[in-house]
């Protein structure tokens, strides 16, 4: 082992915190979580992680020497330097995470936006192999996004860069975004967001039959996930939101390529699962919107699942 170097990826979750020991060829040697402790706004976090690196360094009869350094994904914007301006999920206000954790394991560290580092992830080992242009987007909880051009991630001069869920997609929007503005493709694309067109649907048409014929409009908790499912079973109110859906996300993306021009559009996150029917889906939007030059981009799914962020921070370590 005394040849071989090695690096750790960190991406810090709001509930827990993912990390993975990699070869320097991009391997995954293992991987493992702990949680994330949120109190004391979050004070504990850093430590936390250093000391579990710390373990598994010595658990691992690893030298110091052998060990390139840690990326860490973060859910805030983080700016070229590793400093995170304000992180709400976290608790944290500006802190220089890439200067704490060197302080604590007195090892480089590289520090990104979760989404941006997932983008890289997709890009190394995942649905971006082989593109060097791509934009990556993640429909969860909330819409995130991550660019890469030339191979390296865009951040913005703010860390800003790649909030493709904050782009403004409707006028008139009643309810604010968790940002604090309205109209935003969060409110619409994220898995809540999908939801909330189902209920506005139903509270606006209760006698249409496309709405008797459901069973949506009896579902006592109804998920993303079961709107996609009903879709795929020729369900009208269903194939009506998801059409919705992917008309928005292609608007929103044909938008973004006329700024960027990318190769590939790489879709993840949790509502990634519904698969060919979303693809599809917006990949015609998006032709219907594209500037002609940009109109033959790539779509793909994103192949990392949760493991994205982690090799994403791997990826930065390893650049």
């Amino acid at each position: 082992m005394d040849m071989q170097k090695f690096c750790f990826g960190v991406d810090i979750g709001g509930t827990s915190i993912k990390m993975g020991l990699f070869a320097d060829d991009g391997t995954l040697v293992e991987k493992w979580s702990i949680p994330t402790d949120l109190a004391e706004n979050g004070a504990h976090i850093l430590s936390d992680i250093a000391g579990s690196i710390q373990e598994k360094i010595t658990q691992k009869g690893m030298a110091l020497s052998s060990v390139l350094g840690v990326g860490i994904g973060v859910p805030g914007p983080v700016d070229e330097n590793g400093v995170v301006h304000k992180c709400v999920n976290l608790g944290w206000g500006t802190t220089d995470v890439k200067q704490k954790m060197e302080a604590l394991l007195q090892l480089p560290a590289f520090v990104g936006n979760d989404a941006n580092v997932a983008a890289l992830g997709e890009m190394f080992r995942g649905g971006g192999k082989g593109f060097s242009n791509l934009v990556m987007v993640t429909l969860g909880t909330g819409v995130g996004g991550g660019i890469i051009l030339n191979g390296k991630i865009v951040h913005g001069s703010n860390g800003a860069g790649g909030e493709i869920g904050h782009l403004h997609m409707r006028d008139n929007e009643p309810e604010p975004c968790g940002c604090g503005n309205h109209g935003c493709l969060e409110q619409y694309a994220s898995a809540t967001g999908i939801v909330r067109l189902l209920k506005r649907y139903l509270a606006a048409h209760p006698e249409a039959p496309e709405v008797l014929a459901s069973p949506l409009s009896t579902a006592q908790a109804p998920s993303a996930k079961q709107i996609f499912d009903e879709a795929k079973q020729q369900d009208a109110l269903a194939q009506k939101l998801v059409e919705e859906v992917c008309d928005l996300l292609g608007k929103a993306l044909a938008n973004i390529s006329c700024v960027v021009d990318p190769q590939v559009f790489v879709i993840g996150g949790g509502v990634s699962q519904a698969g060919d029917i979303l693809l599809s889906g917006i990949q015609a939007a998006y032709r219907k919107y594209a500037f002609h030059a940009a109109r033959e981009a790539s779509f793909r799914l994103a192949e990392l699942g949760n493991d994205a962020g982690i090799y994403g921070c791997a990826k930065m370590v390893l650049e």
